[in-house]
Parts: C-alpha cells; structure tokens; sequence
C-alpha cells in the first residue's frame, strides 16, 4: 500500500505542477507494480482524469480556465479517443512501451532544448503568427476560425493519445497550447487541466464498459493522485516554471530508460 501510495503522490505532484506529468502514471504502474500497459491504462486514466478535475476546479476558482476552449478541445478529444483505444488492441505491448517511450524521449528533448535556446521576442516576430490571441484586458481568446480550428486540432490529438496510451494527452497540450496561442503560463495548465478531465471521463467509461478491471492497488494508487494535485495547486506559486520544467523533463527522461530496460532486460514475461 505504502510504495502505490508514493507513486500516485508523485503522479499527482507532477500533473499538478507541470500540466504534464500525467504521462508518467502508466510507467510508475508498469515498474513499481508491474502491470502491463493495458492494465495500467484504465488505472492511470482514471487517477489522471479525477487528479485533473480537481485542478481544474482550482482553475475555475481563480478564473485562469479558459472554459471555452477548454470545452471544443475536449469534445474532439471524446471524438477521437475510440480510435485511440482500437489503434491500442492492434498492437503488441513491446510496441506500446516502444511507442510510450519514445514519447517520453521526444519530449524530454523538446523541453531541454527550448530551454538551451531561447529565441528572442524579435526573433520571433515573422516567424510564425500565434494562431489563437487573447484580449489583453480580458485574458480570453479573441475567436476566430483559425483558432476554432486549431484547438479543435489539438484536442482532437490530445484525444488519440489518450484513448492509445491512457496518458491524459496533456504532455501534448501544454507545449502545444504554448506554441499556438500567447495563453500565459497559469491558464495553459489549468485550461489542460480541464480538457484532461474530461476527455479521461469519456476514455474512462469506454474502457470500464469493455471490461477493464481496477484492482486494489489501483484504487490506493489513484487516492494517493489526488492528494498529490492538492498538495501540487498548493505549492505551484512558490516553484519556477524553469525549475518544474527541466524537473519533468529529467523524470520523463529516466522513465523512458527504465520502461525500455524492464521491457527488454527484467519484465517478466507474463506482464507484457
């Protein structure tokens, strides 16, 4: 009980802080209690998905939620995550933990490297135009169909993810967020935050309605998420965004080596 617990804390820290950090409940069940993906996947949805809600709400209360948004993204989410969940049955749990870890890999570069070089305001100006912009005065989007569509795009993608993988799609939706609206830092996490919930509560009803089975660990695992994110909306003012960024990225980093060396060197065969 103690081990699910600390695992689903640091989960729900990580989702908390960074917007992001759901993509690592799958590995955290698949190491620490050695489940295989899909059993791990409604699990990690469901932490992810009521963990997020929470957040959300906080992000509601202090009006950084961008509900709107927030709204069309999850609704292309819920579309698409059954193809998720049938691209899922396709293929063998070596590609998805190949394919999980690669993810991780990517993103771990992604976010070291933007943070190694960082383009100047001028430098970007030219480069390419935000396609969502919000009303300074406001903070809200000034809507538009470019923005109609590209949000939708983006949840839509954020969807496939989780329906496939059960990661909560919101390691997608930050930094894809951040690169196609000025959307500060707040409202990009608790806006996540909110398509997170709900596009896992779809995904999640899909899965249990299949058959999935949430075993005790689980349930200890999932308590524990929540008590992170409380604990994670608690202290994110006092933590850069620098700092909670590279940590991610370093965790994410180290997760992938680990799923990739208990794939091939000491998983079980049964587990796979």
């Amino acid at each position: 009980m103690i081990f699910e617990v600390l695992l689903g804390v640091g989960v729900g820290l990580a989702l908390g802080l960074t917007g992001s950090g759901g993509i690592l409940a799958v590995p955290a069940l698949a190491l620490g209690l050695h489940m295989s993906i899909p059993e791990a996947m409604p699990i990690a949805l469901i932490a992810i998905g009521v963990a997020a809600f929470i957040g959300a709400i906080d992000g509601l209360r202090k009006k950084t939620v961008r509900y709107k948004a927030a709204l069309l993204m999850a609704i292309a989410g819920v579309m698409l995550a059954p193809l998720g969940i049938k691209l899922a049955l396709l293929f063998p749990a070596a590609v998805l933990v190949g394919i999980f870890s690669a993810l991780l890999v990517f993103i771990s570069l992604r976010i070291m490297i933007q943070m190694l070089y960082r383009p100047s305001r001028a430098d970007l100006q030219g480069f390419f135009e935000k396609n969502c912009v919000t009303n300074p005065a406001t903070g809200k989007f000034r809507w538009s169909q470019r923005c109609f569509l590209t949000l939708g795009s983006i949840g839509g993608v954020s969807g496939l993810l989780t329906g496939m993988l059960g990661v909560g799609g919101g390691f997608f939706l930050v930094p894809a967020i951040r690169q196609y609206s000025d959307l500060n830092a707040k409202s990009t996490i608790s806006t996540s935050l909110a398509v997170i919930a709900l596009v896992s509560a779809g995904t999640v009803l899909q899965v249990l309605s299949a058959g999935a089975v949430i075993p005790q660990a689980g349930v200890w695992f999932i308590a524990a998420a929540i008590v992170g994110m409380f604990f994670a909306r608690l202290w994110s003012s006092w933590l850069s965004d620098d700092f909670l960024q590279m940590s991610f990225a370093m965790l994410a980093l180290v997760a992938a080596g680990l799923l990739l060396h208990g794939q091939f060197f000491s998983m079980p065969s049964d587990t796979l």
